[in-house]
């Protein structure tokens, strides 16, 4: 923002958790802020129906944290851990107060939880056009990578997958045995990555659906958290995959296809027109699969990543994510 419409404050800021009564300010703020950063005519209208602030709130009430200035809050952060893997956002900042210190201030709680954690891999999504959001973030340990395109394509109708399961569809009794095989799978992916936090929030929260493809003997094939529609991190009219996997290895090509066709089909069930994702373009032969269905890039980002590795983004893998 131009310097003129900056608010220079002597009051000092204060970290606190964020709460529940505070949610609809940060949610206020998460929307103006990136409305603000990329310029769009309304900022406060940015993301339209999805929300980001109140599912990752409910996710996790304890990994989410408020900025505050004379007890108003002014910006709100919050970390995520799977497994083995951590990563934050979105960290947003009252756009009149940029660039006076709020940001490291939310960075410090978030970082904390990590230690506690003991996450080992590290990650963010920030805007790869931006020396300033790089910089805070590389003094925090963080290394830009590949660049990562969140992607879209029209919803067409498609062939059953075979082997397709819903975990909300699954018997209660059943779905402790799924959570552990879907662990299998993301250890397979990534030693320690696990995405039971994420299952269970889509399915606590009523945000959309876990498509599991069934593989030879008890395995799973691949894995997609998907959530669904207004009020989900999706918004109106969208199916969007926050993460998907396959087994790596032989085939993984394959099984990729059809994880996609499933998360479609699953579109399609939903009556959502668009199917939206995120693929680190590290992840060579995937992004070029995407492509060639029909996916184009809406958005785009970069990594950041502590330590300065690829993690699970390198061309044998076949994951769908982008860490906003």
């Amino acid at each position: 923002m131009p310097a003129a419409k900056r608010t220079s404050t002597a009051a000092p800021v204060s970290v606190r958790p964020l709460v529940e009564p505070d949610l609809d300010r940060a949610d206020e703020i998460f929307r103006v802020a990136f409305g603000t950063f990329l310029g769009v005519p309304e900022p406060e209208t940015f993301f339209g129906t999805a929300d980001y602030v109140r599912t990752r709130w409910a996710a996790d009430p304890h990994a989410a944290f408020a900025a505050t200035v004379e007890d108003e809050v002014v910006g709100s952060n919050f970390a995520a851990n799977w497994g083995s893997v951590g990563y934050f956002g979105p960290l947003t900042v009252r756009p009149d107060l940029w660039d006076q210190g709020i940001g490291r201030r939310l960075m410090e709680p978030v970082m904390a939880c990590f230690d506690t954690w003991e996450n080992r891999h590290l990650g963010l999504f920030t805007f790869s056009h931006s020396p300033k959001h790089l910089e805070l973030y590389r003094r925090y340990g963080f290394w830009p990578r590949f660049l990562t395109a969140i992607m879209k394509k029209q919803v067409a109708v498609t062939a059953a997958v075979p082997g397709r399961v819903l975990y909300g569809e699954l018997p209660t009794a059943e779905r402790p045995n799924a959570l552990s095989l879907s662990r299998a799978l993301t250890e397979a992916v990534y030693e320690g990555l696990s995405l039971e936090r994420e299952i269970m929030a889509t399915q606590a929260q009523g945000l959309g659906e876990t498509v599991l493809i069934e593989g030879a003997g008890s395995d799973l094939d691949g894995l997609a958290v998907c959530h669904c529609g207004a009020g989900s991190e999706a918004g109106e009219d969208v199916c969007f995959i926050k993460f998907g996997a396959v087994r790596p290895g032989p085939d993984a090509a394959d099984r990729f296809e059809r994880l996609l066709t499933a998360c479609e089909q699953l579109a399609t069930e939903k009556g959502l027109g668009q199917l939206d994702a995120g693929m680190n373009l590290a992840r060579q032969d995937a992004y070029r699969r995407m492509i060639d269905r029909g996916f184009r890039t809406w958005l785009q980002g970069v990594t950041m990543h502590k330590p300065n590795e690829p993690g699970y983004s390198h061309p044998d893998a076949y994951v769908i994510d982008d860490w906003r």
